[in-house]
This record gives structure tokens, sequence and C-alpha cells, in this order.
């Protein structure tokens, strides 16, 4: 995964794809690259434009600096242009038509192929859990008492060793989170800044919110929609969640805890002071 979709990777296809985009050609890439491409697609008509992987420019700009797009396409494997890999062994794409991001459906994506791996491999009445960077799926047989996953206060320090605000139960599932909490950082021209970018104004979403974590089957689609929640902002998020029929949990601004009732009846434990 990291080979084919990290942006920060001189030589991966993620990055030789953002080195050709806009240049209207098709290429080769592997089977990862072309559901990845495929997955961020849906995700944003699926969300209305909320989750959008295009928002590279404006976290380099902000200063989240990756793989150096300016080199030549050509120079990561010593290719002709528009070519990326072994052509008989991959599937061809049209480059996009901006450079994209995956983020944290890469992520995703790299939980539910690894789950789809391991699956097969796993002795009767056997489980696990699988983590990426606080994304995590859980499948197979789980405990006896399930797995108990606990949501760090992203109003605590992160190194504080604080409790958990709020801890549940999953037995088959994903979780993910989207937040500020640590991706945060004062950008070139002096303003405080974080890696969730609003599509609709190319900055740096200001939604009243600073986490949000959701549950749900398949981990690629709880990080679209713990982004595209937290883009939504404060006041839409728990008639959207609620609608939606998601387990979500979230904290605004002023360190207030929301949940819906999908969340509520997993939970184990909250924070009930934080309850808003």
């Amino acid at each position: 995964m990291d080979a084919a979709l990290s942006r920060f990777r001189d030589d991966s296809e993620l990055t030789m794809l953002n080195r050709l985009a806009g240049s209207d050609v098709v290429v080769p890439v592997s089977w990862r690259t072309r559901k990845a491409l495929a997955a961020i697609d849906r995700a944003s008509r699926v969300t209305g434009n909320r989750f959008d992987a295009t928002v590279l420019g404006t976290l380099e700009r902000i200063g989240e600096k990756g793989a150096n797009l300016h080199e030549p396409a050509a120079s990561s494997r010593g290719q002709g242009s528009g070519t990326i890999g072994d052509a008989a062994a991959h599937f061809r794409v049209n480059v996009p038509d901006m450079p994209v991001d995956m983020g944290g459906i890469g992520k995703g994506l790299a939980l539910r192929w690894a789950t789809n791996a391991v699956l097969p491999m796993l002795p009767p009445e056997a489980g696990f859990l699988l983590e990426a960077g606080g994304d995590m799926i859980c499948a197979g047989a789980p405990p006896w008492e399930l797995w108990r996953i606990g949501i760090e206060d992203p109003v605590a320090a992160p190194d504080s060793n604080a409790p958990p605000l709020v801890v549940f139960d999953v037995g088959r599932g994903a979780v993910a989170t989207s937040s500020v909490r640590v991706r945060h950082w004062i950008g070139p021209d002096g303003r405080p800044v974080h890696h969730l970018v609003d599509p609709r104004t190319r900055e740096p979403a200001r939604s009243g919110l600073i986490a949000v974590t959701v549950a749900a089957l398949d981990p690629a689609w709880a990080e679209v929609w713990s982004k595209a929640l937290f883009i939504g902002g404060r006041e839409a998020i728990a008639a959207e969640a609620r609608a939606r029929g998601l387990a979500a949990w979230w904290v605004d601004d002023r360190g207030r805890l929301g949940m819906t009732p999908d969340a509520r009846v997993r939970t184990l434990w909250a924070a009930e002071d934080r309850l808003g």
C-alpha cells in the first residue's frame, strides 16, 4: 500500500500519477491504485464533495510537504513519459486532473485488503484486530467480552496519559477518527493550521468540531464519513449522522461530547460531565 499510494515517497505510483496530473494521458497502474482512484471518486459523489482528495495543493501550501512533484515523471522508474510500472501486469487509468492525496481513505483501504488477506488463514473460531495509525478493524470471531475501544480525549495533551473520553464495544467492523489533536502546526504565514481541509474553502476546516469517530462495517467508509461529518460541522453533525444510521461520537471546539443513538447503545462508559 505504501509503495502504491504514499504521497511521501518519490517512487510511489501515486507520486508518479501526481507528477502527470492534468496531462490527459492513460497509464498502467497496480490494482490497488486503480481501486483507490475509484474509491475516492465514489466517496466524493456520495458525500456531496465534502470528501475531496484533490486538496493536496492546499496541504503543500500550508506546510505538510510530501514528495517533490516537480521532478519529471519518468525519473522514478527510468521509463518513458506516461508509463508507470510493467504495463503487462497492470490496469490502465486516466491520470487525475489534479494531484490527489489518499490520506485516511488509504489507511482504510489498507485495512480492508489486509483483512481480506488474513481471514482465509484464520483457524476456526479465531479473530483479530488490525490497527493503522488510529484506525482499526476487527474481524473473525471476537473475544468473549468483544474488543473494547477507547476514544482519546482530543482536548488533553497528546503526552498526558489522560483517560479515554469514551469506551465502547466492537465485535466486528471498523473504527476511524478524524481529529486535529495531533496533526496541527503553525503554517508558513504564522497561522495555526491542521490537515483536515474543507474542499469548499481550500483551507483547514473551521467547522466547530475537533474530533469525529465513526464505527462502520468497512474501514474505508468509516474514514470517509468521519471526515465528511467533520467538514459538515458542529450544527449539522447530529442530524446527518442519525439520518444515515451511523454510530458516531464527536467533540466540539468547546470540549463537549456528542453521540448518535447508534453510538450510545455501543458505549460502555463516557465522560458524563462532557456530554452536550
